[in-house]
């Protein structure tokens, strides 16, 4: 009997050690620093509020099913800075297509990023580091 004990718990160990994992977040990310999902979160839901009342761009959007740009966006911002997550959505390209988005609407977009970013209390150093992730996707977005 203790061999079969002995290789059951081989067995199970083994399946353990193969087990897929959950990703791992390095200490000093700015995922992290942003305050992990829960920070991501806030920025998310405080820039589609801004951008929901923002008359100057909202109609890009009146189209849009806003929980799954949301869950997208949450996505896309804690990949980009670190996190756990994947973004599983279309390529910038693809997904502003057909919408012929000007420098300035792009230069709102991000007005309202700030302005959301600051309202949740994120630093404007950390600011900057969002923002230097998410403005080389301009050509990846104007003139589409």
């Amino acid at each position: 009997m203790k061999p079969f004990a002995s290789l059951l718990f081989a067995v199970a160990l083994t399946a353990c050690a193969a087990a897929p994992q959950k990703p791992s977040v390095e200490n000093d990310t700015l995922y992290r620093r942003l305050g992990g999902v829960a920070g991501v979160e806030a920025v998310v839901d405080a820039s589609l509020r801004r951008i929901h009342g923002d008359l100057r761009i909202n109609i890009f959007f009146e189209n849009t099913d806003l929980a799954d740009l949301r869950r997208l966006l949450i996505e896309q911002i804690c990949a980009a800075t670190g996190g756990p997550c994947t973004y599983s959505g279309r390529s910038m390209e693809e997904a502003h297509s057909g919408m012929n988005l000007t420098d300035r609407d792009f230069d709102i977009f991000v007005e309202d990023l700030v302005a959301a970013m600051t309202e949740v209390k994120v630093s404007p150093a950390l600011q900057q580091e969002v923002l230097g992730l998410f403005g080389p996707m301009r050509p990846q977005v104007v003139g589409q």
